[in-house]
């Protein structure tokens, strides 16, 4: 057959196009391997560990791993070693068919940090299959009129394999009157033909049966065979032709039905029903043509009669009989390559895979969230893809390879703020009309050890009373996490520090586990009245956050301590002149208490006294002196007990006893003179420098004693000016009295609900209650919910 220059200029883009076409995605991978088809579980493909870099001792700890489109997974990596072997034999005809180039695309991803590659692992066409014809037998009927050198075609085998394994020869048993001939193109033969080599003579011979061989190329070379049945008939002997063998026409994917495709114009030089021509589809094409174009027998118009899909066939190949309509029909043939031109009618596909869940919140941007494939069906700009991700989110999409795109960390993560996002990804090509899909991609935020534990208060102030019973519970410390998880859990202990040199663990424990602290002693307020001690709280997160409270402790004095006289003695014997007068100082008794406050205010009573006494003792100050002027009626000897009596609760009492003797004035000086004689001669010089050290001493101490009153009062001054600042002072005519003998202080009613403060109150002269009884009546607070102190 004669080509025309238009035919090989066609077929040179053809070859160029598709050989561009099948080389794109070899020149996009990173790695190229190939290996041929059926090889079994094990072989080897390639060292991809070595090939792309990676350190073998690594690859494990990073998690390498492989993915590809394909349902079934052919390839796993050997993490011990980096290489790549096939994991389930592949047959190459089931995988890839019609396709010149099988090619299985491999992503690699590794982790930490999170890196892709793209492999490309071709799979090469071994001879496994062998040349099928789709029948035993060809029949023909040719006339004896034919001239020589007309050409019939022949139905080609079938050979899945590719290359010079498909199908590269025919050949024909030896005959005189026919021979084969067949074109290639792209090193395939595109058609085969039967020629007649010499004009048929019926009488000489009616039937000639011929046997078709198809070779293909591979290694062992594989043939098929089938019967050709040529019946020589004398019958019109002109038959239908095409002005030219071959057409070329082109139609837009989903064109509608009835659309015309091509019309045919075939021409037969007999005249009468020998030159009327019909066309119908040869019996050699494939069936699906057919199925998707139909042509009109009379017109030759070539219309669209299916649906027209560019990603099942991209080109058909329609083969035409144009028949006469003579007693003995004679066949024209012609073939029309129809290529379809692709629209944008294929949304993208897109494959979410997350590679970090949850995300911790304190990922560093660009971090990698989740990988994206995308593929889309279609071609050219109608398959080009861009994503996207929805706005107001902490992540962005970046494109890693071609197809694959990856979600990051692009903002700062707080899962006490927000633990989940939902970020919608949107995946659109740019055809006319542009099409999309969208997936949600939920993302979980992990927690971080990021904050530390929490105090409702820096710091705080407890009262304990002493004489607590070892193990009293009396504080609860209580903090807060904002984290979650260990990062929340949370163990307390206490600062070390000391207590007058003693480690405070001495004196408090603390449950690591719920904060609560216990007295491991009894206190006691006249040895510790006041110390600090500071709680950590620490959670189990790595690293550890702590934070501390400050804890203010005063022990709290109760009346545990009873009055005692100073010096002690057991009876005080004291002369009295019998010409005193009414107010004679007699003698001074002084008593002291280790409590404080009220429990250490001390008032003196003579005990036992009946009728009219002629004795009185001051409450306050201890000092006896004579009611009234004495007679010569009253007795010369007295004696009586005096009682030193505290004001806590319950009362507690120390008792001495006093005699005291009338004497003449006189006598009380003789007294004092022999007693002053005796002891003169009994002081010697050796005792000088004993009176003068003791005299030193006292007066240390009494200069001592005044600046300590002195500190006192400015401390007392300094913190009513304070409290005046914190508390509201009641006016002269609000508030209730609590009474004291020493100091009026009026208390704010209205300032006291619901407070356990320690209070002090100024004094007010007026309304001043004379006793503790008038003090009562008028509204005195004296209830343990409301302390009061005087003698700050």
């Amino acid at each position: 057959m004669i080509k025309t220059n238009l035919d090989y200029q066609a077929e040179k883009r053809l070859a160029i196009f598709l050989l561009l076409q099948m080389s794109w995605d070899v020149v996009l991978s990173q790695l190229h391997y190939i290996i041929p088809e059926e090889s079994q579980h094990g072989t080897f493909v390639g060292r991809i560990a070595q090939d792309l870099g990676l350190d073998l001792g690594e690859i494990n700890s990073r998690m390498l791993h492989i993915s590809s489109r394909k349902e079934k997974e052919y390839f796993q990596v050997n993490l011990q070693n980096g290489i790549l072997f096939v994991k389930e034999a592949i047959d190459r005809e089931l995988l890839c068919p019609n396709t010149p180039f099988c090619i299985i695309s491999l992503q690699v991803i590794v982790d930490k940090p999170v890196q892709m590659y793209h492999v490309d692992v071709e799979i090469e066409d071994i001879n496994d299959n062998g040349p099928i014809f789709s029948s035993k037998e060809y029949n023909f009927l040719i006339s004896e009129l034919r001239p020589a050198g007309s050409s019939f075609p022949l139905k080609r085998a079938a050979d899945p394999d590719l290359g010079t394994n498909s199908i590269t020869n025919y050949e024909l048993s030896a005959n005189d009157c026919f021979t084969l001939d067949f074109q290639k193109h792209m090193n395939q033969i595109r058609s085969l033909e039967l020629v007649l080599k010499k004009s048929l003579d019926r009488e000489k011979q009616s039937v000639h049966n011929l046997t078709l061989i198809a070779y293909d190329g591979g290694k062992p070379r594989l043939s098929g065979t089938t019967k050709v049945i040529i019946t020589v008939e004398d019958v019109n002997d002109n038959a239908p032709t095409f002005n030219q063998p071959f057409y070329q026409s082109s139609v837009t994917e989903h064109a509608g039905k009835g659309f015309l495709v091509f019309t045919l114009n075939a021409t037969d030089l007999d005249q009468g029903k020998n030159g009327e021509i019909f066309y119908e589809f040869s019996s050699m094409g494939m069936e699906e043509i057919s199925r998707i174009f139909s042509v009109d027998k009379n017109t030759g118009d070539i219309t669209v009669k299916g649906e027209v899909d560019f990603e099942e066939a991209n080109m058909y190949e329609i083969q035409i009989d144009a028949i006469d309509n003579g007693e003995h029909p004679m066949v024209g043939h012609c073939k029309v390559l129809v290529t379809v031109i692709d629209v944008n009618d294929n949304p993208p596909e897109m494959a979410v895979k997350s590679l970090l869940v949850p995300v911790p919140e304190d990922s560093p941007q660009g971090t990698t969230v989740a990988i994206i494939n995308i593929h889309d069906r279609d071609s050219g700009t109608n398959g080009k893809v861009n994503c996207f991700i929805s706005d107001h989110t902490p992540f962005k999409i970046n494109q890693a390879i071609l197809g694959v795109f990856a979600v990051t960390v692009n903002g700062a993560l707080d899962r006490e703020r927000r633990d989940e996002y939902e970020v919608v990804l949107t995946a659109k090509d740019e055809g006319s009309p542009s099409l999309s899909v969208s997936k949600i991609l939920k993302i979980t935020i992990s927690d971080a050890n990021d904050n530390a534990p929490h105090f409702l208060q820096p710091a705080d102030t407890i009262f304990i009373k002493e004489n607590n019973p070892p193990g009293t519970l009396f504080y609860t410390a209580v903090a807060s996490d904002l984290d979650v998880g260990q990062n929340s859990f949370l163990t307390y202990s206490i600062v070390d520090s000391t207590i007058n040199s003693i480690p405070i663990s001495s004196y408090i424990s603390i449950n690591p586990e719920n904060g609560k602290l216990f007295a491991l002693v009894s206190f006691d307020h006249e040895q510790v009245k006041y110390f600090q001690c500071f709680i950590k709280a620490i959670d189990a997160g790595l690293p550890p956050l702590s934070s501390n409270l400050t804890l203010n402790i005063f022990i709290e004095d109760i009346n545990d301590n009873a009055p005692i006289f100073s010096p002690l003695y057991s009876e005080l014997t004291i002369k009295t002149p019998k010409s005193a007068q009414s107010g004679h100082l007699v003698a001074k008794v002084k008593a002291v208490d280790h409590d404080s406050g009220y429990n250490a205010l001390i008032s003196y009573y003579l005990k036992e006294l009946t009728g009219k006494t002629t004795f009185i003792i001051s409450q306050q100050t201890g000092e006896i002196s004579l009611k009234r002027a004495l007679t010569e009626f009253d007795s010369d000897e007295y004696r009586f007990h005096i009682v030193a009596q505290d004001h806590g609760e319950p009362v507690m009492t120390a008792m001495t006893q006093i005699f005291i003797s009338l004497v003449e004035s006189g006598e009380v000086a003789h007294f004092d003179n022999r007693e002053s004689k005796d002891s003169f001669e009994e002081f010697s010089d050796t005792n000088v420098y004993l009176v003068i050290a003791i005299c030193i001493i006292s007066s240390v101490f009494l200069i001592t004693l005044i600046a300590f009153t002195v500190i006192r009062w400015q401390k007392y001054r300094d913190e009513v000016n304070e409290l005046k600042k914190n508390y509201k002072i009641c006016s002269n005519t609000g508030g209730s009295w609590v009474y004291s003998q020493q100091t009026q202080y009026r208390v704010c009613s209205n300032s006291l609900k619901d407070r356990n403060d320690l209070i002090v109150f100024t004094p007010n002269s007026s309304h001043t209650p004379t006793n503790e009884e008038q003090a009562n009546q008028q509204g005195a607070v004296l209830t343990s919910s409301y302390k009061v102190r005087h003698n700050i």
